[in-house]
């Protein structure tokens, strides 16, 4: 039999926000799998539909750069806010982006690119950074975005300075319509999606084991709930179009014009450029996201510290 241990307890907790005792009795009815606990309490009704993110603590900054028809986005990381707020290492993080740019978002390839300012690869740019400031850093992770004919627009949400901050959205749109107002309705759009995180540009995007998963649960749910089996047919159908509204990018509603969805706004778009408007893509990076902080034991370290 597996053992529950308060660390699982406790990671339950966390993501699913219910109760200490309902969390034990989760695991302990799926004998310590943690994905089927949570899916158990969501049918009982004693969690949220969407699991809560990992505790985002990861330090650093995130910037945006584009060129052209081309876009890139990159996370740098550091292990304190302080220094995100150092010139050294902002200015290292606005020329990662610069960098991506070259070479696709291929970070090797980035790393291995020989600065022209400091006549060394960017990786020993790093190394050097990490030497000099003192603190453990990490080129994580850069993505480009182009078109053939459009543009690719940027939003960098809570900025340190221009082109760099916590959250960075790029939005390709391929158009032959004004580049002006492509370019607005495409920071817009990234402004929604910092806003509100979508998990798939369409509905078709929708990963089929994820959607077989809740309409499992809400299914569940809905027998629970004793009515008849067409009505509950009804409210799975009704429950899924809500789970679209709620992670497909397409079908949420549009934060600066909550009554239409973005899909509306595009349409709209096309009929006031006189010409199509096709969203071919979209990336956002949020500083952090997935990564879990070592958690500091200030009282063991001071303790520590005096032999103790």
């Amino acid at each position: 039999m597996t053992e529950i241990t308060a660390a699982m307890v406790k990671e339950l907790r966390e993501t699913t926000g219910a109760g200490m005792l309902d969390c034990k009795k989760a695991l302990t009815e799926n004998a310590g799998n943690m994905e089927n606990a949570i899916d158990w309490l969501r049918k009982k009704g004693l969690a949220s539909a969407a699991k809560k993110a990992s505790r985002i603590a990861a330090e650093g900054l995130v910037s945006v750069a584009v060129e052209g028809n081309k876009g890139a986005v990159v996370e740098v990381n550091s292990e304190t806010d302080f220094v995100a707020k150092n010139d050294i290492f902002q200015e290292f993080v606005e020329d990662a982006a610069q960098v991506a740019l070259m070479f696709d978002g291929e970070i090797e390839a980035m790393k291995n690119f020989v600065c022209p300012k400091v006549k060394k690869s960017f990786g020993e740019r790093l190394t050097d950074m990490i030497a000099k400031i003192g603190e453990n850093m990490n080129l994580r992770r850069a993505k480009v975005l182009s078109v053939n004919n459009g543009v690719v627009a940027s939003y960098i949400h809570s900025a340190a300075r221009p082109g760099l901050g916590k959250i960075g959205v790029l939005v390709a749109l391929e158009s032959d319509g004004d580049k002006a107002k492509l370019q607005e309705l495409g920071k817009h759009i990234a402004m929604h999606i910092a806003a509100s995180a979508p998990l798939f540009h369409t509905i078709a995007d929708v990963d089929p084991a994820a959607l077989e998963r809740e309409k499992a649960i809400f299914s569940e749910q809905a027998l629970a709930s004793g009515k008849p089996a067409n009505i509950v047919e009804k409210m799975v159908e009704g429950r899924i179009r809500k789970y679209y509204e709620e992670v497909v990018l397409e079908e949420q509603a549009y934060i600066m014009d909550p009554d239409k969805k973005v899909k509306q706004i595009l349409a709209e778009a096309e009929k006031e450029l006189g010409t199509p408007v096709k969203m071919t893509g979209y990336v956002c990076f949020k500083l952090g996201e997935g990564l879990q902080k070592k958690e500091e034991d200030f009282a063991a370290e001071v303790a520590a510290q005096l032999g103790k």
